[in-house]
Order: C-alpha cells, then structure tokens, then sequence
C-alpha cells in the first residue's frame, strides 16, 4: 500500500482551507445583512450609524475570549476591518484627513475606522476642521501631538474657532523613511517632509545629507509625491507613501527617536456624535482661560489636586488679542461623569474667564 506522500498532506490541508474559507465567507455574509437590518432601524431612529465606543465592546469581548493560536493585535486587525465593512453597508463614513494619499494621518484614520471608509484629503489641518464642521465629512483625523516635538500647535488654535469636539484617539509609532527615485543616498540636494519630520530626523539629517536643502511642504505624503518629479530630490515619508508614489526607500527608519509616536484626535460636530461614555480609561480635554492676575493659573491646578484628578497635558497658546492673553489646553486623566471628575470640573470652572470641554475620548492603546 502506497503511503501517503508529503505533498498529499499539504494538499488535504489545502482543501480543508478552503472548505474553511467557504465557511467564513458564508458567515461574514450572515452578519452583514444583520448589518443592514440594524442600519435600517438606525436610520428610522436617527441614531448614529459609527459608534466607537460599540466597536470597542465588541474587540474586548472578542479578544477576551479568543483561544488562540492567532494573536491579539491581529484579531484586533481583522475585526476592525469585518466592522468596517458591515458598516459602510449601514452608511459609509466620510472622514476628512491630510492629503494626498500616504500620509501618517490617513494610516490613523484607517486604524481608528477601518479601510472601508471615505477617506476625503485635505491639503491641510486647516481644511480638515473646516470640512469636518461644514459636513463635508462627518469625521476628520487631526495630529495633536508628537513624543519627540511636542503638540502640533496648528491644531491645538484651530480648536478655539471651530464648533467640533474630540470623540477618539489614535497613537501611531512613526517611522520615517527616507525616499527616493533612485536607490542611492548620492546627489540628493533636497528633502521634503512636513516641517515636524524633518525636525524628527535632524541628527540624521545632519549626520548623512548635511548639504542638503530641507524644505518643509503640507505633508510628507506631499513630499513623496514632489520626489518623483525630480531625480535629486528625496522625501521623509511612510512606507505606504513610497507604495503609493512608486519609490524606493533609500534609508529605513532615519527619525532620531526610536520610539517616536503621533497622536491623532478623531474630531466631529457634537451632533454627529455625541460624548463617548467612560470607558474606564479615558482622557477629558479642556479648552479655558483665566482673567489675568497673579497666582490664576496656579488655582487652576488646586481642583485637581483637591478631587484626586491627574493632569497629563498642560499647554498654553497666544489668544492673538494682542493684549497677551493665553488660553491654556488641559488634558485630565478620566470622564466628566465620574463624580470625582465632575466635581474637580466644576470648581475649575468656576476660575476660568473662558471654559469649553474640547472631548472626553478613550485613550489610545
């Protein structure tokens, strides 16, 4: 009797991966119509179609119970992406993002909604908030701040003209890359990226290209895309930008810090969404200013204190009145409604000449 060959059992694994792919494709069918049947009383109820706080019970519940051998994180992946497309079903999302495609600001929208959504780019973070209030888009993904450089102050002063609050949060690693059409470091005169990169990556910069010109562009996406139409001109950008714009990666991971990461708040009009309920790690975002007198900003900080609220965030920006007067961007550990949270709020508010919660938001693995 013949025995069963290596190949023979490679090939019976085969076919019960793809008997197992029928299954799973009959499944994710099943759960899209209940999709569409959820849509629809949605749409009869006027409730909101993208809810992430739902989303994230139902990764916890699903990562909770998970017997392996597949990891996590890549559950994770797979669940947010099979979300996403159910949703898009109900009613595709509109997210505004800086532009053009290849950006680090699209990998977060993409993180945060999955890849089914209607990604809208933006040629700035200007046009990102102002497509996100007028409703353009019913979401925008915004950065806000860098482990290496600080807040994108940008940012932080367009939320004092617009009408949007913060809803989520995405902590991306990123990695910048040196891009090229050629595959050589030699006779680069210039390198464009978005002013916060090329700040990222001065040592290096410095170190290996000191002759070269480094000119500051919308976004680093756009940095790739002007690379490719001249030879002497490099880009500091994403692997997925040098997919997009058809370049090679001269040099991997040039930025100084290794553990160099981007937050990027998820922004929407209050009647698009309202205020996420606590998840039990959250971050509350706050937006005052105080009348000018000594001691005022210090008070500001006894609330806290007093009610046991941590303070993860304190940045002050210029009003632009002329009269040097500042606002000040809070970020607070926990939600407005834990009692020790809203008490530790009221109080403070009772201090500032200006007080506006900008987003209560789960905070960002």
């Amino acid at each position: 009797m013949t025995q069963p060959t290596q190949s023979d059992a490679l090939a019976a694994l085969r076919v019960q991966i793809d008997a197992l792919d029928a299954q799973l494709l009959t499944l994710l069918n099943q759960r899209a119509r209940v999709a569409e049947q959820v849509g629809a009383l949605k749409r009869v109820e006027g409730t909101p179609f993208f809810r992430p706080d739902r989303v994230a019970q139902v990764i916890e519940k699903i990562t909770s119970t998970n017997p392996g051998p597949l990891q996590n994180q890549h559950v994770v992946s797979i669940w947010r992406e099979i979300m996403s497309a159910c949703l898009a079903l109900e009613a595709p999302q509109r997210v505004a993002v800086l532009g053009p495609q290849g950006t680090f600001c699209e990998q977060a929208a993409i993180e945060f909604f999955g890849s089914a959504a209607n990604l809208i780019y933006c040629a700035n973070f200007d046009e990102v908030f102002h497509a996100t209030a007028a409703g353009t888009a019913q979401f925008g993904v915004v950065g806000m701040e860098n482990s290496t450089e600080g807040v994108v102050a940008r940012s932080l002063d367009l939320f004092l003209r617009s009408p949007v609050h913060v809803v989520g949060e995405v902590s991306l690693l990123v990695r910048h890359n040196l891009l090229r059409q050629l595959n050589a470091l030699d006779g680069i005169e210039v390198v464009l990226a978005h002013p916060q990169a090329l700040a990222q990556c001065q040592n290096w910069l410095s170190q290996h290209l000191p002759r070269a010109e480094r000119r500051a562009v919308s976004s680093n996406a756009e940095g790739a895309r002007l690379a490719t139409t001249h030879p002497a001109w490099a880009a500091l950008a994403s692997e997925r930008a040098a997919a997009q714009f058809g370049l090679h990666i001269v040099a991997h991971a040039i930025q100084d810090e290794a553990y160099n990461r981007t937050r990027f708040a998820v922004i929407c009009l209050p009647q698009t969404l309202a205020m996420p309920p606590p998840s039990g790690k959250d971050c509350t975002s706050l937006l005052v200013s105080v009348p000018n007198r000594p001691g005022a900003v210090h008070d500001l900080l006894v609330p806290l204190k007093k009610y046991g609220v941590s303070m993860t965030r304190f940045e002050s920006r210029p009003a632009k009145s002329g009269q040097w007067e500042y606002y000040f961007y809070i970020d607070i550990a926990g939600h407005p409604a834990q009692p020790q949270v809203a008490a530790a709020l009221q109080e403070l508010r009772s201090l500032c000449a200006f007080y506006q919660v900008l987003g209560a938001y789960p905070v960002s693995e």
